[in-house]
């Protein structure tokens, strides 16, 4: 018990090299006492750069590691692994985990979670989605709904060309599968976890408040007409210090804004004024103003009694919550408590024996400072972990979708 999963990455011109040297590294862990050596759970994440070669990248390490019968993953314009980043080169990043056989379901569009005779009651799911589906978000929701806690992390697949997902069950092909392979296209996919796996998963933000909190009193789904009784337009130009009288100016600083939406406000519950953004806010871009009803386009449906805050990107705020939710998981893997996604409290001492990364593709790189700034962040507050992730066009945490963020999860383990 309590052993770490073995992982690895690796980047060459030729995905038969970078395969190769990831299978090196993760053999060389898997003779070690302290990894587990019996995986049977294969996490895959490739850069767009392998993508075409997808399902022979898959073919490929399924050949050389038989002992792993299932695999999950997908395509990201970068992927991550331990104090590293891969952007723009081609790369991919694999992590084997050993887990109770019925504790985990691999499922995808044609083996669904929560299929009629699978046997298997879902407690969390990691999930990877496909950015172009229709009605995502209620996908997403409507995913969530299947798991007992309701609890999904993960994120939208993104490339540059074909966004592909891995999804592979050792257990065979479920009615209706027919001969299909392991690598899809469109649709959602990932692993779903039973209550013994304990998973601890928190969600950072990448934006900060740039004016007070409002209260939608009026909008038009995506449409939002009043703040506070107010004109949002006249609002928003009031919090940017802008005038339409100098439109170049105004547009461009409109274009930098962003909007943090929460929902309706409980019974007592006061208004945030400027501070962090906490998981319930999803930050959405302006997709529009509308001059005529004094009014401003959000990209997310509203309703009234929602919560507003126009907002931007903030490098020093994200590396604040980045290194926060790290601190967290710590704290709550040495006082050996239960965590938000167990369903039972833990009673033994814990270690983290992986950890799965989700980032925003508009987080990495230069936003923390330089390149896998992000990922060395991570590394120097939450430890030297086996860890892997990509960079999405979205990020799953709970049942809802959202931008700009990181979400982290790490499998603890009994020492």
């Amino acid at each position: 018990m309590g052993k770490l999963f073995a992982f690895g990455h690796a980047t060459h011109p030729q995905w038969g090299m970078a395969a190769a040297l990831v299978l090196a590294q993760l053999r060389a862990l898997l003779a070690r006492p302290d990894h587990a050596g019996a995986p049977n759970l294969g996490l895959l994440y490739i850069t767009d750069h392998y993508a075409e070669h997808a399902q022979e990248l898959i073919d490929y390490l399924s050949a050389e590691l038989p002992q792993v019968l299932d695999w999950a993953g997908t395509v990201g314009v970068g992927i991550a692994s331990n104090n590293v980043e891969y952007f723009d080169e081609p790369a991919l990043a694999v992590m084997l985990c050993e887990l109770p056989a019925d504790q985990y379901r691999v499922f995808s569009g044609v083996a669904p979670l929560g299929a009629s005779g699978s046997g298997f009651a879902a407690h969390a799911a990691l999930v990877h989605a496909d950015p172009s589906e229709p009605e995502l978000a209620e996908l997403i929701a409507e995913l969530a709904q299947r798991t007992r806690s309701g609890y999904l992390f993960g994120g939208l697949a993104a490339s540059r060309g074909q966004v592909v997902q891995f999804a592979q069950s050792g257990r065979g092909h479920m009615r209706g599968q027919g001969a299909a392979g392991s690598v899809f296209v469109g649709g959602l996919s990932g692993v779903a976890f039973g209550p013994d796996v304990a998973l601890i998963s928190r969600v950072t933000q990448g934006c900060q408040p740039i004016a007070a909190e409002r209260t939608i009193t009026a909008c038009d789904g995506h449409v939002v007409i009043e703040l506070d009784g107010q004109p949002a337009l006249e609002v928003l130009l009031a919090d940017l210090q802008v005038s339409l009288d100098e439109p170049q100016s105004a547009l461009a600083k409109v274009r930098r804004t962003l909007v943090g939406l929460r929902p309706a406000a409980e019974v007592g519950e006061g208004k945030r004024r400027t501070g962090p953004f906490g998981a319930d806010t999803l930050v959405r871009h302006i997709i529009g103003l509308d001059p005529a009803r004094h009014a401003v386009a959000v990209a997310q449906a509203t309703e009234p009694g929602m919560r507003l805050s126009f907002c931007e990107r903030h490098a020093a705020a994200a590396r604040s919550d980045l290194v926060r939710i790290c601190a967290e998981i710590r704290e709550e893997i040495e006082s050996v408590e239960s965590a938000p996604v167990q369903s039972a409290p833990v009673t033994a001492p814990q270690r983290i024996a992986g950890a799965i990364y989700v980032s925003c593709s508009g987080r990495g790189g230069p936003h923390f400072g330089g390149p896998s700034a992000e990922l060395q962040i991570v590394r120097r507050a939450l430890g030297d972990v086996p860890l892997l992730g990509f960079f999405a066009a979205g990020e799953i945490a709970g049942n809802s979708l959202y931008g700009y963020t990181g979400v982290l999860t790490v499998f603890a383990v009994a020492t």
